[in-house]
């Protein structure tokens, strides 16, 4: 099943974290309004110098070593030279830290506010829009990539860095996190990203925010980014949750690949699935790449 669950963690002050940090009411109403809730400043400085200094261990082992492809992924664009990292994969189960982070109560309580006290960790990823040659991400819904019997997963971004518009922060189309929008190019496979014109579906908001700040989102709320081209990075550590009777519907390669990072967090394993929201979207899809790679392929053969 994985690793072990670390020890309680202590908060700043030294004091045990308990199940104090479940959201309000307030909070809860935009969360289901909306698609999207922010928290800012949820991790503190010392939680963010944890990470870091996990992230650039991690970075320099890589690059340092052999075959770095099962760790990270490279983005295309050269800075000064050379090329630099644009996502850690699995960051959960690679280092003690991010385990640690997902683990934690003052993300937890909160996600157990959205979908009750069992739920798991459905994946984990790093995204590090590094300065100046940071990769945009298209318009796209999470669960388009993985169905599953409900709607109850809950993608948590924590912001590791300072959050602007100028350095790619996150957009959202609220209030669209109840039906999909189409996701599949010409030839009716699946592009990664959303295919059809949002114009008519309200304004994207911006989510600026300072590090350590965390976005809770609904697993259906469209959402992107722009690319860095600013001269300071906006690092994301994202931690997909799911309730444990939202069970992954199969539709191929993808299925599998996706449930070896499956993690029990909280409760119990669910005994029945549980069918509810709207019927999932299932996708066409050929061989399996990265988010960045299928959607910068899919915009050149829509160009094409």
């Amino acid at each position: 099943m994985g690793p072990a669950i670390p020890p309680t963690l202590t908060g700043p002050s030294g004091t045990n974290m308990g199940t104090d940090y479940f959201f309000s009411d307030k909070q809860g109403e935009q969360y289901r309004n909306e698609g999207f809730v922010v928290v800012e400043r949820l991790f503190d400085s010392s939680d963010m110098a944890r990470v870091d200094a996990t992230i650039r261990q991690m970075m320099d082992q890589a690059l340092s070593g052999g075959d770095y492809s099962k760790i990270l992924e490279l983005e295309p664009e050269a800075l000064d030279g050379q090329r630099v990292p644009r996502r850690i994969f699995n960051p959960y189960d690679q280092h003690e830290t991010f385990r640690a982070l997902a683990h934690d109560s003052r993300l937890l309580d909160k996600i157990e506010s959205l979908i009750g006290g069992s739920f798991n960790l459905h994946h984990s990823k790093l995204n590090m829009k590094p300065a100046k040659v940071g990769s945009a991400v298209e318009w796209h819904q999470d669960m388009a990539y993985f169905p599953h019997t409900n709607d109850d997963l809950v993608t948590t971004l924590v912001y590791l860095d300072d959050a602007t518009e100028e350095n790619g922060c996150l957009q959202v189309l609220p209030r669209h996190h109840t039906h999909y929008f189409d996701h599949a190019g010409p030839d009716g496979r699946f592009a990664g990203m959303i295919t059809e014109d949002l114009s008519d579906f309200g304004k994207p908001k911006s989510l600026p925010a300072p590090a350590g700040s965390v976005i809770f989102m609904h697993c259906i709320t469209p959402h992107a980014s722009l690319p860095n081209r600013s001269s300071r990075p906006r690092r994301t550590l994202i931690y997909e949750y799911r309730a444990n009777d939202a069970f992954p519907i199969y539709y191929g390669e993808m299925t599998n690949l996706a449930e070896a990072t499956f993690r029990l967090i909280r409760g119990k394993p669910a005994r029945f699935a549980r069918f509810g929201g709207p019927r999932p979207l299932i996708p066409n899809v050929g061989k399996y790449t990265s988010l960045y790679d299928l959607q910068s392929r899919s915009k050149a053969e829509m160009k094409a």
